[in-house]
């Protein structure tokens, strides 16, 4: 009797009926992995100026969402929504619940926002099926911010196209709270070192 090949080190991406466990049992090799309705996405390391737009957002945005007692994250947080979805945002923010800070997606089960900083090896999956994956779970805003284009795309739950914001972004996640307002300028200065 013939030993059972081992896994292949690429995983097929092009399957579309991965689960849960199998992509947790995929290797711890830099990559993200994510799962939407059985399609595995998988996202190289990011680079140094991702990371400094997720860290310029952070910033700006988590002194607010902490007055708010929200709680912010950044990737690799798991976001599970059911069996056959699971995602890792770059950053994400969790609404309260019932006035308390929640620390756990599981807690709460859903998000107050979600965002993507793009890249060229996420664009199909940042714009489309993340973009669908979050409206379908309710997520009031999703964010997909292009630093090389200097604009965020801002997608609020029933919209048909995204607002692409150039100059200044306005989020209000709490109704009877003042808005925070980013300065887009300002923030993509910073992430290109100017």
């Amino acid at each position: 009797m013939a030993m059972p090949a081992p896994p292949p080190l690429v995983p097929d991406t092009a399957r579309r009926d991965w689960t849960l466990e199998e992509v947790h049992a995929l290797p711890d090799d830099g990559n993200r992995y994510e799962l939407i309705d059985g399609e595995l996405l998988v996202t190289p390391a990011p680079s140094a100026r991702h990371q400094d737009a997720v860290l310029e957002l952070v910033v700006r945005i988590k002194p607010y969402a902490d007055a708010l007692r929200l709680h912010t994250y950044i990737a690799p947080t798991a976001v599970r929504f059911s069996n056959r979805r699971e995602v890792q945002p770059d950053l994400l923010v969790l609404p309260t619940l019932e006035g308390r800070r929640v620390l756990d997606f599981a807690d709460v089960g859903k998000l107050a926002l979600a965002v993507e900083v793009i890249s060229p090896s996420s664009v199909r999956a940042d714009r489309y099926v993340k973009q669908r994956l979050f409206q379908s779970e309710a997520v009031p805003e999703y964010w997909i911010m292009d630093p090389l284009a200097r604009t965020v795309e801002r997608w609020r739950l029933g919209d048909d196209v995204p607002e692409v914001l150039l100059e200044a972004l306005t989020w209000q996640p709490v109704p009877d709270a003042p808005p925070l307002v980013l300065d887009l300028g300002a923030l993509f200065r910073a992430v290109h070192g100017e």
